[in-house]
């Protein structure tokens, strides 16, 4: 796009305070200086650690000013949003006024492209030319002034918020991890002076009194003994049971962080008993241990990760497993199991990666260009559970031809020492070879290109395959911009390979997803007793929906970011995208479900579900899963016109 030949932009620019005043010769020598630039739907305009070097005046569309909240690149916090009309970059005013920066990060923000957007790019020697102009400098205070209100407005709000509440994360915290247990109890018949000295000799200011069949009855302070005894004298034939408080306010052992921090603030209590499903005491935790104990060892598996090692490093998979254990007995959603897991593996593939690096600049020295590493596979699709194998590629940035040879030497050793730590870590190599450690799957954003070429080409069932893997790929590691190049070039490449595309719509109409129409209990007489959830209904639905999402542009994403994205663009109904997450949702629990109890057996792990073997409720729902499936199977068709 020229700029000169769109009115309504030249319009703008001319009138934008930076430009108003200047005459017709300067105006030009000025725009010639400044570059146009248009983004797509969630491209990044400026990187978070990228240097500045000017003003982007917003043409056209709607931008967000975010800040990286975590290890995932959807993990962001929108601070601002800036429409047409409004200027990016006021921040870096420092660096263009020759302040000196103290800081070893200076930029923490980035900005995305909330809807396709076009820009201006004007450099600072553009400002730095207008800038004897008063009005010039008084348009950028202004801006200046409003946005540090702005902020200083935010930040007083979150800080407010982050005090009021702690930490969000302790928010998954279950009472049971922060209760005192056994829980301390005497019969209601039990006589005071007996109640007195087990609560002196345990050292607590409370007691739960439980009747015969030891339900919870009451509970007794310290201050109930001083009221209802002490101050009345006379207490050598008072019970438990006569003193006790009834009217008790309890929480279940489930229960989380936040609703017991809810039921101390609404209740006005200091001590909450503790209960299971049969209203039996099974602890008993107080407004003192929540403020006391909710940071304490809270995510010990954290830096258990970030200090692994060698030899440690092999532990690390037990620990997962630990928390798995506990959130699937728990009964946790399963979308939250999968979220809290992926972060957790998330961190332990980053930190294999990490001591590759090292190990690689100890005898290689730093990497000669930049890269990103990328998971694909159930770790692309952040659905992984239990560690399987290894699915990852590399890509690194384009180099001179005389360098290309020592290049791919580098990451060459860089992919199989990746490959090795991840395997000494309990991931499993690939049998296929998709790995960084193979030439197929490491490379330069233009041998990728043509690799993708290749599959376009040549859309054989092997390509297609290959290309299904490929296309659950999540970006783990390494520079951003790496990352965005090579998302874009896979997408335009494929907006090029439409037969490519077509084609694999084919192979799914080839392979539609059982429905199971009938009854649940005609299956048996039907003679259907299993059905492999991964081939059978994972893969046909993740199929499904990679091709539409890649139809229409959307060439990254985990299966929920991808039913998003669809419905954001109108593909997607919302009631149809409800239905897809449910889905999603209730084959995901089936096959956790199926898949952690027979590793607790110690069986060979199978992706087959027995029937037999499910509640009523599970097989129902698994119906209407299918039913779903399918029907997203038939949307992809109709998108080529095959129905």
């Amino acid at each position: 796009m020229i700029l000169q030949e769109n009115k309504e932009f030249m319009s703008m620019v001319e009138n934008h305070p930076i430009f108003s005043g200047a005459d017709a010769a300067e105006f030009r020598l000025l725009l010639e200086r400044c570059i146009l630039y248009s983004y797509r739907k969630n491209e990044k305009l400026l990187y978070a650690k990228s240097p500045r070097e000017g003003l982007l005046l917003i043409l056209e569309g709607i931008t967000e000013v975010c800040v990286h909240t975590g290890s995932r690149r959807e993990n962001r916090e929108v601070l601002e949003v800036l429409e047409k009309g409004e200027m990016i970059g006021f921040s870096s005013l420092a660096d263009f006024l020759g302040e000196p920066n103290p800081h070893e990060h200076t930029f923490t923000v980035e900005v995305h492209a909330f809807e396709p957007s076009v820009c201006l790019h004007i450099p600072y020697e553009v400002l730095e030319a207008r800038w004897h102009e008063e009005d010039v400098r008084e348009y950028v205070l202004r801006q200046v002034a409003v946005r540090l209100r702005e902020i200083y407005s935010s930040l007083a709000e979150q800080v407010k918020l982050a005090h009021q509440w702690g930490e969000s994360e302790a928010f998954i915290r279950r009472v049971q991890d922060l209760m005192s247990e056994p829980a301390l109890s005497v019969v209601e018949t039990t006589p005071v002076h007996e109640v007195a000295r087990k609560m002196v000799e345990a050292g607590t200011s409370s007691i739960l009194v439980i009747d015969k069949e030891g339900h919870l009855f009451g509970i007794i302070t310290e201050k109930d003994l001083v009221q209802r005894v002490v101050s009345v004298g006379n207490s050598d034939f008072k019970t438990a049971g006569e003193i006790a408080t009834t009217d008790l306010v309890t929480i279940h052992r489930n229960s989380y962080y936040y609703e017991a921090m809810s039921s101390f603030l609404m209740n006005s209590v200091k001590h909450l008993p503790v209960t299971d499903d049969d209203l039996r005491p099974v602890g008993m935790v107080t407004l003192s241990d929540i403020l006391r104990k909710k940071n304490r060892g809270q995510f010990n598996i954290l830096q258990e990760i970030e200090s692994a090692d060698e030899e440690t490093l092999p532990e690390v998979k037990n620990a997962i497993y630990s928390v798995l254990q506990n959130l699937v007995e728990d009964e946790m959603p399963t979308l939250h199991i999968m979220d809290a897991i992926t972060s957790l593996y998330d961190r332990l593939v980053h930190r294999c990666v990490d001591l590759a690096l090292e190990e690689v600049k100890k005898k290689l020295g730093p990497p000669p260009v930049n890269f990103a590493f990328f998971l694909m596979g159930s770790g692309g699709r952040a659905e992984q559970f239990l560690l399987t194998d290894q699915d990852h590629f590399l890509v690194f940035e384009e180099t001179e031809d005389s360098e290309e040879e020592s290049v791919d030497m580098y990451f060459k050793f860089f992919g199989e020492r990746i490959t090795a730590w991840m395997e000494h870590a309990g991931y499993k190599p690939c049998d296929g070879g998709m790995m960084a450690s193979f030439s197929a799957w490491r490379g330069s954003i233009t041998r990728w290109q043509k690799r993708l070429r290749t599959w376009g080409l040549r859309a054989t069932n092997d390509n297609i395959l290959l290309g299904h893997n490929f296309l659950s790929f999540r970006h783990l590691y390494g520079d951003e911009k790496v990352h965005d190049h090579f998302t874009r070039m896979v997408n335009d490449q494929l907006e090029k390979s439409s037969i490519f595309l077509y084609r694999a719509a084919v192979e799914e109409k080839q392979r539609p997803v059982p429905t199971l129409d009938h009854p649940i209990r005609a299956l048996f007489r039907m003679k259907k007793e299993t059905i492999d959830i991964k081939m059978s209904v994972l893969f046909p639905f993740h199929h499904a929906l990679q091709i539409l999402s890649v139809k229409h542009g959307i060439v990254e994403g985990t299966p929920t970011q991808r039913i998003k994205r669809l419905t954001e663009d109108g593909l997607f109904s919302e009631t149809f995208a409800d239905e897809l997450q449910f889905a999603y949702e209730v084959i995901l629990r089936i096959r956790v479900s199926q898949a952690w109890t027979v590793y607790m057996q110690g069986e060979k792990l199978s992706s087959k579900v027995y029937f037999r073997q499910m509640k009523t409720r599970d097989k129902e729902e698994l119906m209407l899963a299918l039913k779903t499936i399918r029907s997203l199977q038939n949307h992809l068709l109709a998108s080529y016109g095959m129905q």
